[in-house]
């Protein structure tokens, strides 16, 4: 399987991929927002710099895109490897995962509670990630 697309074409598709304030984190802080919770988008302060920190509670959530994050890594790296340049993007995603990993228990560690959301469901139950932060908050509270 080889990229239909060219060089130069490829390589403006991927300049354009954002790390930040991307449409998915968009529509989630938005929804938050709405249902008055309020958060710091970005937060430096602690590793990983999550998406989305709702200070208070001591919740990071991370908004991860399918392909850098290994969503159906299985299936997703069968597909990757018959394509261009597969080996580098495997390695690549791979080492993302265990980076996301160590990020996940360095905060939890540190006493904050952890939520990843995939692009693809924040897309399609917004409401759902809404209700699954909101259960967290008030499980936080319970304590």
């Amino acid at each position: 399987m080889t990229d239909v697309l060219t060089k130069v074409q490829r390589h403006k598709n991927m300049q354009h991929i954002r790390g930040k304030d991307t449409h998915i984190e968009i529509i989630l802080r938005k929804a938050l927002w709405n249902e008055g919770i309020r958060y710091r988008k970005n937060y430096k302060a602690i590793p990983g710099s999550p998406d989305i920190a709702i200070t208070k509670y001591r919740i990071a959530i991370f908004c991860d895109g399918e392909f850098f994050h290994g969503y159906d890594w299985d299936v997703q790296k069968a597909r990757i490897l018959r394509g261009d340049h597969g080996l580098y993007w495997v390695d690549k995603i791979e080492n993302n995962m265990e980076r996301d990993k160590e990020k996940d228990n360095e905060l939890k560690l540190m006493g904050w509670t952890v939520l990843h959301f995939w692009g693809h469901d924040i897309k399609k139950d917004l409401n759902g990630c809404v209700e699954a932060v909101k259960e967290t908050i008030n499980d936080i509270i319970a304590g």
